[in-house]
């Protein structure tokens, strides 16, 4: 298996231009015919509203047969896709991590939305720039959701530390004074903070952390390196300061789920609050921590895309197009920021997040959207993000030297980068 996925991640860009431009005419189907799209989410909130989108497109449309959303478990998630293509599998529709979005939009392999999607005049210009090529619309922005931070009040409070809010108010939400009350929650016999999807092999989403200090795991321009400039080196150190020395997070090994109450903090988007139970506990959202550089927002972003040899291809541009339409963009607002300007809005956003209040909404997510940089991305982050993955792990040990590791990180990719 792992061979399966290095030989699938080395050839993700191969694999897209074969999808864009092989074969011949497709044959045209008879009867009703189906739809399939790949998505990340298992959560039963998620899927019921897209299945209820889907039902009422289908009532309007005979030809179109089942919709089927099919999750594919997030780590494997771009993996699982191109072994998909690779065996003519391919589905009609996928949704996009923003980490292959410059393999999938420059790979071709891509049907262009810029005709179809509904009052596309008002989608904000910095939720499309990932998706563009030319001017040309190639994924729609499902998602552009801004981490914030959950944290368990009940914990802080059961270990005698302030607030977040007391925290904000008094000017003190940092990373230094973070880090002490997760510390502070771990000796009292629970979890620090997490961040999820990490789990120590998702190198990406410590750019929640990093972004603090100002590091970035690439240059601008793509070309350099840049995992082992002093504001990266600063802000691992910190991370792993906070792990072995201070137990502020759980050490690798250790399985911690915030939204059961294990853990006092959890950097997630707001799609995450529909897993938490009414009554487990009390718990707030807000923004990052600010770090050594400041204020700081980071976006994670989703965009669906129709795959151009898809034998329903023109079917599937059309159910994205309803999909996407400004009535069905308002109800999936409730776990998935809209790329629209009349939804983002505190207040619009409040009618379809009951759990989040309006405040909650405006500093984490809009403010969010208006200054956050998007998570690492690269052409050919398939194999990028796998080369980073092994050699971060020495950095994951008491008495890691983390220079040592970081420049060991680059001496590995900066071949890879195109320089």
């Amino acid at each position: 298996m792992k061979a399966l996925g290095k030989l699938a991640a080395v050839s993700l860009t191969t694999l897209l231009a074969v999808t864009a431009c092989g074969g011949g005419e497709t044959p045209v189907a008879q009867g009703p015919q189906p739809l399939r799209m790949t998505i990340w989410t298992s959560n039963e909130a998620h899927l019921k509203l897209f299945n209820e989108i889907a039902d009422e497109y289908r009532k309007a449309h005979p030809n179109v047969g089942s919709i089927t959303f099919d999750t594919i478990p997030f780590e494997n998630y771009t993996t699982t896709i191109t072994t998909q293509i690779a065996g003519g599998k391919a589905p009609d529709l996928a949704w996009i991590l923003e980490s292959s979005a410059p393999d999938f939009v420059g790979s071709g392999a891509l049907a262009p939305l810029n005709s179809k999607i509904e009052n596309a005049a008002e989608l904000v210009p910095s939720t499309t720039k990932l998706w563009q090529r030319d001017g040309e619309l190639y994924a729609y922005p499902f998602s552009t959701s801004p981490f914030g931070m959950f944290v368990n009040t009940d914990l802080v409070k059961a270990a005698k530390q302030k607030f977040p809010q007391e925290l904000i108010k008094a000017g003190q939400w940092d990373w230094e004074h973070v880090s002490k009350v997760n510390a502070a929650v771990a000796k009292d016999g629970k979890q620090g903070m997490t961040i999820l999807d990490f789990d120590y092999k998702g190198w990406d989403n410590l750019a929640t952390v990093w972004g603090g200090w100002g590091a970035k795991a690439y240059s601008d321009d793509g070309k350099s390196c840049q995992f082992n400039s002093p504001e990266m080196v600063e802000a691992m150190t910190f991370l792993h300061t906070s792990i072995f020395k201070d137990k502020a997070m759980p050490g690798p090994g250790t399985v911690a789920d915030f939204f059961a109450g294990d853990s006092a903090m959890v950097i997630a988007q707001i799609s995450r609050a529909a897993m938490l139970k009414e009554g487990t506990f009390d718990w707030d959202l807000v923004p990052l921590p600010s770090g050594p550089k400041g204020k700081y927002a980071v976006i994670g972003q989703a965009g669906i895309g129709v795959l151009k040899k898809s034998p329903n291809a023109e079917l599937a541009t059309d159910f994205l197009t309803f999909f996407t339409n400004p009535a069905n963009s308002a109800k999936l607002a409730a776990y998935f920021p809209p790329a629209r300007s009349s939804l983002l809005t505190a207040d619009t956003m409040a009618k379809t997040n009951p759990l989040l209040k309006p405040d909650q909404l405006q500093q984490v997510v809009i403010d969010g959207i208006e200054t956050g940089v998007v998570k690492p991305s690269h052409t050919g982050q398939a194999e990028l993000a796998q080369t980073i993955r092994a050699a971060l792990d020495p950095l994951w040990t008491a008495d890691a030297d983390v220079k040592t590791v970081l420049d060991g990180v680059c001496a590995k990719i900066q071949p890879m980068l195109g320089a």
